[in-house]
């Protein structure tokens, strides 16, 4: 009989109130929300062949773009209110039934509701460029939409026909039990360690344990579980990558990530040059600092448990809640302006659910939930240097969120390739006041966090790219099979980690947690691609802060109106300069320079 589950009390760690979206799953404003969409969507399906029929009079053409549109925004921020409720409930209750069921009995009703506007996108592609630059130019006020017309045209040669689309809209709540099969399975997953029956974000938690033995058993405890569920796992994976394969073939994607690509308004092969960059760099960066760490160790070579080990023999320091949120406001404080005001909102009102307990998912995640909501945060809170870098960089993602809100939903939504900027940036702030508040004594085991939370965001990441890349490749030729699937994690985790890293049996199965593989597919890039793009910026306020902060908050505040190439101009950085992607492998060698001079 197993131990009974485990769960570290952090009482003063918050439970958010979701009572600003709704009461309950009982609320009758649910009912009246879901007739409410459909009737705003009503209205919009009201100019179903309009946009065509009036290309011949550009301001009569402008002002119907700028009235669908905005019905369009109306009705996705009701269900995307909808949609937030039902997620954020059932993400703290992965073991409730009655949670997942309404979760995915709400996708399925927004889904009935949303179809119809499938028409939306397909007749604006209908016009050319030059009608909608004449009908935005005598119509001023459908310019603001311009930035999300830009995304809509860049689909327009992977668009289907209005029955296919549609088919493809009313499928996605059965694609996504999917990822609920996945999720369900993490949340009952347990971890036979020491005695104990442990979660998963307690298990992995308990991999920075400074006891040795306590992280092997945790480790083995945790290999064993996920034997136990690689071949679900393994088949949700394959299921997930052959529904894909399928829609990127009608669609005429020739690569597996090269939709992601587009929706992040980034080329493929500055993706692929940004990874090599990074695997070039492998030696120079984690297999150097590995074997150095071995050595700070009294090892010859680590085990895979050992490689987010405290360095020092004494247990790490711990914070309390209260200690957490001073030390991240006095962060955000540094940049000025109102970002720690606005990261206090979340501590001043329960917009944070942090207390880890059963049935709630492992990870962290801001949710922006629509532009005329405020986000919420969600994190598993151990009370480690790692859980409270975690929450500043998820509140770097909710202040992100709150600065885009005036654009509006639909332009507030920001591609990967600058989500992630403002969550890495606030991580990086608040350790450099740790460091900077470090005793001589303590800094060498902060900066050893520090490098490997870099390893981890770029290095591991983008380990994981090349392990989905190779397993969508192979995939297109048959399904892959549990043991392949280990045989490629364990080739580019190995090659990420270098020689003095051993991964010991049972470290092929890892794959079978990594949520991003089943939710977002080749969504791991885009953190190797923040980390390196935060480096340069990092770089940049180095140099000058006053005058960076209010070029740092108008890039926020411009969400996903801009791409990455035009918001990062100011700063006079190129992303498109294959050089551009070393200043942060270099910036993290530099790090790796000064562990080994303290040691």
């Amino acid at each position: 009989m197993n131990a009974p589950v485990k769960t570290t009390e952090f009482a003063d760690a918050p439970l958010w109130d979701l009572s600003d979206l709704y009461a309950s799953r009982e609320d009758a404003r649910i009912s009246a929300d879901l007739d409410r969409a459909k009737g705003l969507v009503d209205q919009m399906n009201a100019f179903q062949g309009q946009l065509v029929a009036r290309r011949g009079d550009a301001a009569v053409l402008g002002q119907a773009l700028d009235e669908t549109i905005a019905l369009y925004e109306q009705a996705a921020d009701v269900m995307g209110g909808l949609g937030a409720y039902a997620f954020l409930a059932a993400s703290t209750a992965r073991d409730d039934a009655g949670a997942q069921g309404f979760e995915a009995d709400i996708r399925e009703k927004m889904t009935v509701i949303a179809t119809p506007t499938v028409w939306l996108t397909l007749e604006i592609n209908q016009l050319d460029e030059a009608e909608i630059a004449a009908a935005l130019s005598a119509h001023p006020a459908a310019a603001r939409w311009s930035p999300w017309l830009r995304r809509v045209r860049a689909m327009k040669p992977h668009e289907l026909s209005t029955e296919l689309e549609t088919f493809i809209a009313e499928r996605g709540p059965i694609q996504a039990q999917w990822p609920r099969l996945f999720d369900e399975t993490l949340a009952a997953l347990r971890a036979e360690a020491d005695g104990e029956s442990l979660t998963l974000s307690e298990a992995l938690n308990r991999l920075s344990d400074a006891d040795g033995a306590r992280r092997a058993s945790a480790a083995e405890g945790l290999s064993q579980a996920f034997a136990d569920k690689a071949r679900t796992m393994a088949m949700v994976m394959n299921t997930v990558a052959a529904d894909k394969a399928l829609e990127d073939k009608w669609r005429g994607f020739k690569r597996p990530a090269d939709s992601r690509h587009l929706g992040n308004e980034v080329d493929g092969e500055s993706v692929d040059a940004m990874a090599e960059a990074v695997a070039q760099a492998y030696p120079r960066i984690s297999h150097r600092y590995y074997a150095l760490k071995a050595k700070a160790m009294g090892k010859t070579a680590l085990d895979h448990w050992d490689r987010n080990a405290p360095i020092e023999a004494t247990p790490p320091r711990t914070y309390d809640w209260a200690q957490a949120r001073e030390v991240v406001l006095a962060s955000f404080a540094d940049l000025g302006g109102d970002f720690a005001e606005r990261a206090a909102w979340f501590f001043d009102r329960p917009w944070i659910d942090a207390r880890a307990r059963p049935g709630k998912q492992s990870g962290a995640y801001a949710h922006p939930v629509t532009a005329d909501r405020h986000p919420y945060v969600f994190l598993n809170w151990m009370g480690e240097r790692r859980d409270l870098l975690t929450l500043a960089h998820e509140l770097g993602h909710g202040v992100h969120q709150t600065l885009a809100a005036a654009q509006g939903s639909l332009l507030a939504d920001t591609p990967l390739t600058l989500a992630e900027t403002a969550s890495i940036f606030a991580e990086g702030l608040t350790f450099d006041r740790l460091l900077a508040e470090a005793t001589p004594q303590d800094q060498r085991a902060l900066l050893a966090g520090r490098i490997e939370d870099g390893l981890n965001t770029v290095v591991r990441q983008i380990a994981f790219h090349r392990f989905e890349t190779r397993f969508h490749d192979e995939r297109a030729m048959g399904e892959v099979s549990v043991e392949r699937l280990g045989e490629i994690w364990m080739e580019e985790l190995g090659a990420s980690l270098g020689p003095a890293v051993t991964l010991n049996d049972g470290y092929e199965n890892w794959w079978a947690y990594v949520s991003h593989f089943v939710h977002s597919p080749f969504y791991v890039y885009a953190y190797a691609f923040g980390d390196l793009l935060v480096a340069a910026l990092m770089e940049t306020r180095a140099k000058d802060p006053a005058a960076f902060t209010p070029l740092y908050r108008e890039l926020l505040s411009g969400g996903g109106a801009r791409t990455y190439v035009e918001a990062l101009k100011p700063f006079g950085l190129n992303p498109r300069d294959p050089a551009f992607w070393t200043i942060g492998t270099k910036r993290l060698e530099r790090l790796v320079d000064q562990f080994e001079a303290l040691a």
